[in-house]
């Protein structure tokens, strides 16, 4: 495999350790912009801990997808079927919980091809519709979504530590392409 050549498989229970630290670095990356607060500092470690990342690899209702570069783990998806979205009654919808790309890898297609492969899984095993929430100040997020066929669906919250922070919830219907 060539250093430029990324490669997309999904992830097994070994693959604990290095989501973690990639899922660590990328949130502290997007929420600490100001710098960092305790209810930020503590929402990573136990969120985004090795062990929480272990018990979600466990669930057969989530599937990570992996991209990675000659060997190394530099982006990924995390998938979780049966999760009905805020604001609307979807029956069948999965959540797109996460979709995390390393800061030195983005504006590569990573995360169009990482969210093109997850809208595929999540047909293939009977969701109709995928959903997302972003952060508000997430301002690149905000924009990729509408662009690969997302709707804004209205104001939702995420509470870290006691402190409620504003999302956006994105939902898509999928069809058989995807």
């Amino acid at each position: 495999m060539s250093e430029s050549t990324v490669e997309y498989r999904l992830a097994g229970p070994d693959d604990a350790l290095c989501i973690a630290v990639l899922a660590m670095q990328v949130f502290l990356d997007t929420y600490t912009l100001n710098g960092m607060r305790p209810d930020l500092a503590r929402e990573t470690l136990e969120i985004y801990s090795p062990e929480a990342f272990a018990r979600r690899l466990q669930d057969p209702a989530t599937t990570f997808i992996l991209a990675e570069r000659a060997g190394h783990l530099i982006a990924f998806a995390e998938l979780t079927l049966d999760r009905a979205p805020p604001h609307e009654a979807r029956p069948g919808a999965a959540e797109l919980v996460r979709l995390y790309v390393q800061r030195y890898f983005k504006r590569m297609g990573l995360g169009r091809e990482l969210l093109s492969r997850a809208e595929a899984l999540a047909h293939s095993r009977g969701a109709s519709s995928l959903w997302l929430t972003t952060w508000s100040g997430n301002t690149a997020a905000r924009a990729f979504y509408p662009t690969q066929g997302y709707r804004d669906i209205g104001v939702t919250s995420y509470t870290i530590q006691g402190n409620s922070y504003e999302n956006r919830a994105f939902a898509k219907t999928l069809t058989a392409d995807k």
